[in-house]
């Protein structure tokens, strides 16, 4: 039987060990409340790591990732916290507004000023570029946001060690 998405492709079903993914959500989640800040040169101040960012790591738009984004997420965070401790120079910074809070009676959100910003950094093993993203509502804490690899991790990433001046 084919599997069809809402668009009605077809789509592969994508087989995850569970008990896997939920024993490395809860080693990275060790890891993630293990300290509650990063020191970031850029801001000159300490980055929180609390809950909403692990929670966005999990949810995009108050849907759940699917279980391999969550696992890429979870994979990168000792990467992220790297970048965050080392970064001087920011790549991109957005300011806007955005419901927060639940409705009230009469349907609408509250809004509030919000800012994120991005660092990128190739780092690891594997030299990937990863993308961190910091975030902050009004006037409250810097927090840590998100992270992702800056294109696909599959053919997607050309990191050149050697001939760079050929290119």
């Amino acid at each position: 039987m084919k599997n069809i998405n809402k668009k009605g492709e077809n789509k592969k079903m994508e087989e995850i060990n569970f008990e896997y993914f939920n024993q490395s959500k809860e080693k990275f989640r060790a890891i993630y409340f293990a300290q509650k800040n990063i020191y970031n040169p850029y801001f000159k101040q300490q980055i929180a790591l609390n809950s909403d960012g692990f929670h966005h790591l999990q949810f995009s738009a108050r849907k759940e990732r699917n279980k391999k984004e969550q696992l890429l997420k979870f994979s990168l965070l000792p990467l992220a916290f790297i970048v965050i401790k080392n970064s001087g120079t920011i790549q991109e910074y957005r300011k806007g507004f955005i419901g927060v809070g639940k409705r009230g009676k009469d349907g609408l959100l509250k809004t509030k000023n919000v800012e994120y910003w991005a660092f990128e950094a190739i780092i690891g093993k594997s030299s990937i570029k990863i993308r961190v993203i910091l975030r902050r509502i009004g006037d409250g804490n810097v927090i840590f946001w998100s992270v992702m690899p800056h294109s696909k991790l599959k053919g997607g990433q050309k990191i050149y060690t050697d001939g760079i001046e050929y290119e």
